[in-house]
């Protein structure tokens, strides 16, 4: 588990490229491997890798296997390109974040970038059906790190986007403030709000199932947006 707090910038040093897999190799911020042993879960633009090798102090191998080069932007990486880091939660550790497995569900894309001062401002869209999670002022966690959400909209489709706030101090501790319009973010939802919605929207179902046709006819008869309701 990890809490969401970036703990520093790694560089990626070396790519070696086998079929199926990716091995990187990453120069990883000073102090940031002390008892770091192989096996050793981090998260990399929050996704959870395992430590395979030791090369050198400051430095760790990870292995990328075929799945998660397809649903991650892992795969695009060259020598050079930098990600966010942090260990593994210990027990009786601090959360100042938010709990994350380092599992990621899905990639969103940065459509608009403003900097107000002191502020740097990012706007992310998400598919159908992920935009059902998000909600102001909860958590969501991007690029591995905990961010609480500002404003949000769900489109008709179930698509939508979100936007984040981030403070001069995230900036200097993570990867973000090198971040352009049209980059892709890795985003893992917060498991207990998946689980809150899924739960309420499969009991809706449940219950008002044989009335949908009615309702949704009589939604569209008062005009009313149905689509962007609960069961959507």
């Amino acid at each position: 588990m990890f809490t969401g707090i970036v703990q520093g910038v790694a560089t990626v040093l070396a790519i070696e490229v086998k079929p199926g897999l990716h091995t990187l190799t990453l120069q990883l911020p000073s102090g940031f491997d002390a008892e770091l042993a192989i096996g050793a879960s981090v998260a990399c633009d929050g996704v959870c890798l395992s430590v395979t090798e030791r090369p050198a102090p400051d430095q760790a191998c990870f292995d990328v296997m075929a799945q998660t080069l397809s649903l991650t932007t892992l795969g695009n990486l060259g020598v050079g390109s930098q990600l966010n880091v942090e260990r593994a939660a210990k027990e009786g550790a601090e959360v100042g974040g938010h709990p994350l497995s380092g599992h990621v569900d899905i990639s969103g894309h940065i459509t608009e970038l403003r900097r107000p001062e002191n502020n740097h401002v990012l706007r992310v869209t998400l598919p159908a059906p992920w935009m059902r999670y998000v909600f102001a002022k909860g958590y969501v966690g991007v690029n591995g790190c905990s961010l609480t959400v500002a404003e949000c909209h769900r489109a008709a489709d179930g698509s939508g986007w979100f936007e984040v706030w981030l403070i001069p101090e995230t900036l200097r501790m993570t990867t973000f403030g090198a971040k352009q319009v049209g980059d892709a973010l890795h985003i893992e939802i917060d498991r207990s709000t998946q689980v809150v919605v899924d739960t309420v929207r499969e009991a809706v179902a449940e219950k008002l199932g044989p009335l949908l046709p009615l309702l949704e006819e009589l939604a569209r008869e008062r005009g009313i947006a149905w689509e962007a309701g609960l069961l959507k």
